[in-house]
């Protein structure tokens, strides 16, 4: 699929400049320009406060610059948002998810008349995970490289505990090769064939990694390649987690 990434590529950071190209200011602790931070997740969990991977509650962050490009610190900067489904501490910038939407919140850092948005979702508590596409083959190519980069192998991340429930969208999920242990052998690639451990599940809930074989490190010894997908929540990894992901690999 082609959502991954890593949590940073689907919340863009904004910089502003100042418009004025008359009136740049000169001062060293004059404001020209606002650089709002890449958030720590791209959702926020309803009910809770805004977390990074390792399950650490973290306030939104703005970095403030001069006309040098130097940041200049202590600088206060106001959060906001103007949509509904979030709730933010302008003093202290934490953000609560209060309400479900189907899109992205923006959240609005301010420091005089400049402004930064950045988007976030409110997601429902992940609960469960499970294998949505658990096990696939590939047949690999010594001669086409084309064919050495496997289907999606994928989890779904649900809010409760059975596949009925509702599917948690914009949540991180992490992946690891477990089997082989040479990392020249397999590689875990997103869609544009790059390189990847993380990826964000979808409105589906659903989120996963492609895997890239490399058939001149391939040994007779070697017919299959596993992963583990983990997701976690505050720190400690939900129901069902890790996931164990087999791609079967054979001549083509």
């Amino acid at each position: 699929m082609n959502r991954g990434i890593t949590i940073f590529a689907l919340i863009a950071a904004g910089i502003v400049a100042a418009s004025s190209c008359t009136d740049v200011p000169t001062e060293p602790d004059a404001v020209l320009s606002l650089s709002f931070d890449s958030l720590p997740s791209p959702s926020v969990v309803l009910g809770d406060t805004l977390r990074d991977s390792t399950g650490t509650a973290r306030r939104l962050f703005a970095t403030v610059f001069n006309f040098q490009g130097e940041v200049i610190p202590n600088v206060p900067v106001v959060f906001s948002s103007p949509d509904r489904g979030v709730r933010l501490d302008a003093a202290t910038g934490f953000v609560i998810g209060d309400s479900l939407r189907s899109t992205p919140a923006r959240i609005v850092a301010t420091v005089g008349n400049l402004q930064a948005s950045l988007l976030l979702d409110v997601a429902l508590r992940p609960d469960t995970v499970a294998a949505s596409n658990g096990r696939d083959s590939l047949s690999y190519s010594l001669t086409d490289t084309t064919r050495n980069v496997s289907p999606t192998l994928s989890v779904r991340v649900l809010h409760g505990l059975a596949t009925t429930d509702s599917a948690v969208k914009s949540y991180v999920v992490s992946f690891a090769l477990a089997n082989p242990s040479n990392t020249g052998l397999a590689t875990l690639v997103n869609d544009a064939n790059r390189p990847s451990l993380v990826d964000t599940t979808d409105a589906t809930g659903v989120a996963g990694r492609k895997i890239r074989i490399d058939p001149a490190r391939l040994t007779a010894l070697v017919d299959s390649v596993i992963v583990q997908a983990t997701v976690k929540y505050r720190g400690t990894a939900v129901r069902g987690s890790p996931v164990r992901l087999v791609l079967r690999v054979k001549p083509g």
